[in-house]
């Protein structure tokens, strides 16, 4: 900013009527008239109850060789290589302050400085303060009493979603710092655990929290801790769960990347035959089948169903859900009959074990009426996929995917059926709804808006020839 700017931006962030413009003039050109370093120098200031002169005088005294070497870290790591001393100067000074009065708020800047720099939940910081007792409790008292100071310092802005941003040059201060204190590994490993214990599973249900959260789980993984065995699983737990988000959107390559790490990790960690392994397995499989790779797919199914039937029996659900899993595969590959076989078999021990209505049960009867589909069996397929459809729509509600993939399945029968009609309009109902809750570029968005669009040509086509 200019003269007069900078000295407009001190004497409102002062707010006091006794100010000297020669030392206001002073600290502005000390500062470069910098915008960010103005403000947290008037922060400072206001906490501090001092005069501006003093500081001046504080800057002055400043380890300038710990300046100049922080400085110098930007320019190696090819970013903000302009950056003003002034940024430093003022962040020390700050920072030192506050660690003498308030270690919480110290430890919180660090931590936060590891996550994504916008919209930092208060869950997080919460969560580490609790996981962090010392002799003196660390409750929400001292989390407000933190993050006021914080905030009063100018090194933290809250918005209304009870979030928390950081000025992207305090951000790279702050890492900065923590290289040249040694204690990066340290702060490092324990965002990994904050993340890791706060991110779901990224199935449906979780879907505004797993995206919200998404900028994070990526920050903290860049980074490496301690290599501590709580430390690896936490970040197997991340990737795990954040490739089940990936899988969600139908970004199969990114879940299959997040799930190849995590499966290496787990039998390293676990063992081959952990259920947590398994799991991941299965998932990769899964990611595999998703993009038409049946034989990889074929290979790690086989494998988790011999693994989790001598592990965990036969009728186990998990077990039930990688035989159904591989009779997906079956099916993929136009083996009707080995499909069905599956897919009967597990039908009836999920219904048995796990009531007719659950979830699991009712995707079972999905993918058997398909099987039933790709025979020409339409009235079999009919008769399994309405009472599918009317379940899920009563158990899951009519906006979930599963009960949507119920829709276009038996549109499509429908139409296989000759009721163009009738398929015509379950079909338009699954695609927007599929267009709001997955989104217009969706894999099952796409397939079903292209078998919609083929449908009403179709019906235009028909109706033209009866005019005729």
């Amino acid at each position: 900013m200019d003269e007069g700017e900078s000295t407009q931006l001190l004497r409102e962030k002062l707010n006091s009527d006794d100010l000297d413009t020669a030392d206001l003039s002073r600290l502005a050109s000390r500062l470069e008239h910098l915008p960010l370093a103005l403000a947290q120098a008037a922060a400072f200031i206001e906490e501090t109850i001092i005069t501006v002169d003093k500081y001046l005088q504080l800057l002055e005294k400043g380890d300038q060789h710990l300046v100049d070497l922080l400085t110098e870290e930007f320019e190696t790591v090819g970013r903000d290589s302009g950056t003003p001393h002034a940024v430093v100067e003022t962040w020390i000074l700050s920072f030192e302050q506050i660690r003498q009065q308030d270690v919480l708020a110290g430890e919180l800047l660090s931590l936060m400085s590891l996550f994504d720099r916008q919209a930092v939940p208060r869950k997080f910081l919460s969560d580490y303060g609790k996981r962090q007792q010392t002799q003196a409790p660390r409750g929400e008292r001292q989390l407000v009493k933190a993050l006021g100071m914080l905030k009063a310092f100018s090194l933290i802005t809250e918005d209304k979603g009870n979030c928390f941003d950081m000025h992207r040059l305090v951000q790279l201060v702050t890492r900065r710092w923590l290289e040249r204190e040694g204690a990066m590994y340290q702060f490092a490993e324990q965002a990994l655990l904050v993340v890791s214990q706060n991110y779901p599973y990224g199935k449906h249900e979780n879907r505004a929290i797993c995206s919200a959260y998404l900028p994070h789980a990526y920050a903290v993984l860049k980074f490496e801790g301690n290599g501590s065995r709580d430390e690896r699983l936490a970040r197997a737990s991340l990737l795990h769960c954040a490739a089940g988000f990936f899988d969600y959107q139908g970004h199969w390559r990114e879940a299959e990347r997040f799930l190849v790490q995590v499966t290496g990790m787990r039998k390293e960690l676990l063992g081959e035959e952990h259920p947590s392994t398994l799991s991941s397995m299965a998932n990769l499989a899964s990611t595999y089948r998703n993009q038409g790779r049946w034989k990889e797919a074929e290979r790690l199914e086989v494998q988790v169903v011999e693994a989790r039937t001598r592990v965990l029996g036969e009728e186990h659900p998990d077990t039930l859900t990688s035989m159904a899993n591989l009779a997906s595969t079956y099916w993929n590959q136009g083996r009707w009959k080995e499909a069905e076989r599956l897919e009967v078999r597990v039908m009836e021990m999920k219904k048995r074990v796990l009531g007719e209505e659950h979830p699991s049960t009712l995707t079972s009867m999905a993918n058997l009426a398909s099987t039933y589909q790709k025979q020409g069996r339409w009235k079999e397929a009919e008769e399994l996929q309405a009472k599918e459809l009317s379940i899920c729509s009563r158990v899951l509600g009519e906006e979930h995917p599963s009960t949507l993939t119920s829709m276009a399945s038996l549109a499509l029968t429908w139409k296989s059926q000759g009721r163009l009609g009738e398929a015509l309009d379950l079909m338009r109902r699954c695609v927007e709804f599929r267009q709001q809750i997955l989104g217009p570029e969706h894999p099952h968005t796409v397939s079903s808006s292209s078998a919609m669009r083929g449908w009403e040509e179709a019906s235009s086509r028909s109706r033209d020839e009866t005019a005729l």
